[in-house]
């Protein structure tokens, strides 16, 4: 609970931090990344997911709005990786809005559940 009232309270930092290291670790030249378990669109999957919790669990005014820019943004990070020596994957993006959406679903499931703990200070 506690964790939740903190990303909630801290939900833009925390974006900014996950958008920073998103970016960064996709616009590497794919040489100089670490081999990390898990497949790549479950990389995806999970980058993503964190991108959007922090905003779909505060829900500020505009998140909607939010959600189709991080897809949008994932959408330029695949067309800029060419660029850098690494292959672009329309399946990233696939991977990267299903982490979106289930970032939502589970803030409001969470909403749902919680609603006294999450509705403060609002």
């Amino acid at each position: 609970m506690i964790i939740l009232t903190m990303m909630r309270h801290y939900w833009f930092a925390c974006t900014v931090a996950m958008l920073t290291v998103i970016t960064l670790l996709s616009l590497n030249p794919m040489s100089d990344l670490p081999s990390v378990p898990g497949g790549d669109k479950m990389h995806h999957f999970i980058a993503y997911a964190l991108l959007m919790f922090p905003v779909a669990l505060k829900k500020p005014k505009h998140w909607l709005f939010i959600a189709l820019l991080f897809l949008f943004l994932s959408g330029g990070i695949e067309l800029l990786q060419p660029l850098v020596g690494r292959t672009n994957d329309w399946l990233d993006l696939s991977a990267n809005w299903t982490g979106i959406m289930f970032s939502i679903l589970l803030a409001q499931l969470i909403h749902r559940i919680f609603p006294s703990l999450l509705n403060q200070n609002r």
